[in-house]
C-alpha cells in the first residue's frame, strides 16, 4: 500500500506505526482467507479492498470531501445511514477490530474496559486510521455506557454527535425514538448544508434497502445443504459493506450471490457433506476480528450463520417503502435490532429460533468480547432457550489478542466432535 503514503501523511497519521499494522495485516489475511480451497471467483473484490483497506476506500472518500460531500463515521448499525445519505453525505465505519490498537485505548481506559472499546480510541489517538483522520463527523448512540464515555474522548476534536436509543419497546419508546431520528435529520441537513426532502429519504431509502437485500441473498445461499461459501468469507464480505459505497456494495454482493446459487445448482461446496453446522451470535466482530470463525472453520465446523450486528441483523429488516410516514418506517426497522440494550430483548430470541431452522444449525457459539456486560448477561437466557430447543450450546468469552487460540481450538474442536 505504499503508493498512498502521501495521504496518509496529509492526513496526520503515525506513519512508522501504520507501517508496523500494514506489516501484519497481509499475513493475517492470508492465513485466514487465501489458505481456503475452492473459494468463489466472486470473493477477488473483497481479498482486493482488505489487502488495501486503508487505501481505496479513504481515497475515495477524500476524492468526494474535495466536491463538498460530508463524511459520517459511525460505530453501530443503530445509525440511520438514509438519513445520512439523503442529505447527500457519506457513510463510513471506523477501525477497532484489532489488538494492534489495544493499548492505545488502555493508555487512556480502563483495562476493564471492552476490547472493541479499547480499540477505537486506539486508533483515533494513536492516528494509525485513515478513516478516523477523514470523517467530519462522529455519530454514535447509546447502545453501551463504555462507549458513552468513549465518545468524550473521541469527540474532542472532532464533531461528536449521540443518537439517545430507547431501552425499551413502550409506545412512548417508538415515538421518542422517531422523534431522535428528526433531530438527527436537521443535525445532518445543518451539517452538510442540503435539505432532507421526502424524494431524497425516499431514494435513500432504497439504495439502503437494496443493498441489504443484496447481503441477504449471499445469506440465504448459506441456508442450502450445499454450502458454496466459507463463514469467513461470508463476514470479511459483512464487514466490508459498513465502509463501502452501497451501490457498489449491492453490485458486488448481488454478482457474488449469482456465483453462489450456480454453485448450489451444480453442487460445488467448500465443505465436506456432513460437516457441522454453526451458528454464531453474540457482540459484534469488527474488521479485522476474524478468530472465531477461523478456528470454527479448521477445527472442522462450518459457520453458516452469524446473529449479530456485524452478520445477519443488519440486513434481514428493510425500511417500508410504501409507508406514508417515512421516519416512522424508519424508526420501526432499526428498533427491529435485536440489541442486548434492550430489556427485555424478545426480538433475538425470536430471531435466534428462526436463523436455527432457516439455516438447519447443528450447535450454537456465542462469542462475548471481555467486559461485555449485557451480551454477557443476556447469555443465561439464550442458554434456557436452546436447551428448550434441544440445541447444542456453547458460550465463550475472549478479546481480540491470539493467547487464548490454543484453548478455544481444543473447546471448540471438542464441541464439534460432540456434535
Amino acid at each position: 500500500m505504499s503508493d498512498y503514503v502521501s495521504m496518509w501523511k496529509d492526513l496526520g497519521m503515525d506513519l512508522e506505526r501504520h507501517d508496523l499494522l500494514c506489516q501484519v495485516l497481509p499475513t493475517a489475511v492470508g492465513d485466514v482467507f487465501l489458505t481456503q480451497e475452492n473459494r468463489p471467483k466472486g470473493m477477488d473484490f473483497w481479498d482486493l479492498v482488505i489487502s488495501e483497506v486503508h487505501g481505496i476506500r479513504p481515497k475515495e472518500l477524500i476524492e468526494e470531501q474535495k466536491k463538498g460531500r460530508k463524511v459520517f463515521g459511525t460505530f453501530c448499525v443503530y445509525v440511520p445511514d438514509e438519513v445520512i445519505l439523503a442529505a447527500n453525505g457519506i457513510v463510513t465505519g471506523l477501525c477497532g477490530g484489532s489488538q494492534f490498537w489495544v493499548p492505545g485505548g488502555e493508555a487512556v481506559l480502563p483495562k476493564s474496559t471492552c476490547p472493541l472499546i479499547k480499540a477505537s480510541v486506539g486508533a483515533r489517538l494513536g492516528r494509525t486510521c485513515p478513516f478516523f483522520r477523514i470523517a467530519d463527523m462522529y455519530v454514535g448512540e447509546t447502545t453501551c455506557d463504555g462507549k458513552k464515555k468513549a465518545y468524550e474522548i473521541l469527540g474532542e476534536d472532532v464533531p461528536m454527535y449521540i443518537m439517545d436509543v430507547p431501552q425499551m419497546k413502550r409506545e412512548k419508546d417508538i415515538l421518542k425514538w422517531k422523534d431522535e431520528i428528526a433531530a438527527f435529520a436537521r443535525k445532518v441537513e445543518e451539517f452538510t448544508g442540503n435539505a432532507i426532502t421526502v424524494e431524497k429519504l425516499n431514494e435513500a431509502i432504497r439504495i439502503v434497502n437494496e443493498k441489504r437485500k443484496a447481503l441477504a441473498r449471499v445469506y440465504n445461499c448459506r441456508k442450502a445443504a450445499c454450502l458454496p461459501i466459507s463463514g469467513r468469507d461470508a463476514l470479511l464480505m459483512m464487514q466490508i459493506s459498513f465502509f463501502d459505497d452501497p451501490v457498489r456494495c449491492a453490485q458486488m454482493c448481488n454478482k457474488l450471490a449469482d456465483e453462489l446459487e450456480q454453485r448450489i445448482a451444480g453442487g460445488v461446496s467448500v465443505v465436506p457433506a456432513g460437516t457441522k453446522r454453526i451458528l454464531v451470535t453474540g457482540t459484534p466482530l469488527a474488521v479485522p476480528n476474524w478468530k472465531l470463525h477461523n478456528i470454527i472453520e479448521t477445527s472442522g465446523g462450518a459457520v453458516v450463520c452469524f446473529e449479530n450486528c456485524s452478520g445477519i441483523k443488519a440486513a434481514c429488516q428493510m425500511v417500508d417503502e410504501q409507508a406514508e410516514d417515512i421516519l416512522s418506517a424508519i424508526a420501526a426497522r432499526y428498533l427491529e435490532i435485536g440489541c442486548a440494550v434492550l430489556s427485555p430483548n424478545r426480538r433475538r430470541r425470536e430471531h435466534l429460533k428462526r436463523l436455527i431452522e432457516e439455516f438447519h444449525v447443528d450447535g450454537v457459539v456465542e462469542v462475548d468480547l471481555q467486559s461485555c456486560t449485557t451480551y454477557g448477561v443476556e447469555t443465561y437466557e439464550i442458554q434456557a432457550l436452546l436447551r428448550e430447543l434441544g440445541v447444542p450450546y456453547m458460550a465463550l468469552e475472549t478479546d481480540y489478542a491470539q493467547g487464548d487460540c490454543g484453548q478455544l481450538s481444543t473447546r471448540l474442536g471438542a464441541f464439534i466432535e460432540r456434535l
